[in-house]
């Protein structure tokens, strides 16, 4: 079973929008501290990191198909497809951080 990183990166999109309507009071507290604390929405930078690399897979495939008709440089697919895997493994580093630091809280003692 093969999956391409754009199926990867709308996955985690829609996990985070389903997160998002299944617990509005929970987002909306977290939020608050955010504000609170006078950071950044974390929520939102997430998502800008999600986006971006979509993005930049996206751009990486039309430079592919761009290359395959002539219409590109092969140093360009290069470059894009090399930008693309590195803001895939900057999220997916962001994901595997977030669950660390998940399961630290869940193995605090109360």
């Amino acid at each position: 079973m093969s999956f391409s990183a754009l199926t990867a990166i709308n996955a985690y999109a829609q996990a985070a929008q389903a997160g998002k309507t299944s617990d509005a009071t929970g987002a909306a507290a977290l939020e608050l501290l955010g504000k609170e604390a006078g950071g950044t929405d974390f929520g939102a930078m997430v998502k800008e990191a999600i986006s971006s690399a979509a993005t930049a897979t996206a751009g990486a495939e039309k430079m592919t198909v761009a290359a395959v008709t002539g219409q590109a440089e092969l140093v360009d697919v290069v470059t894009s497809l090399a930008e693309a895997e590195i803001q895939l493994e900057t999220v997916i580093a962001i994901r595997d951080e977030m669950i660390k630091a998940y399961q630290d809280i869940l193995r605090m003692p109360i």
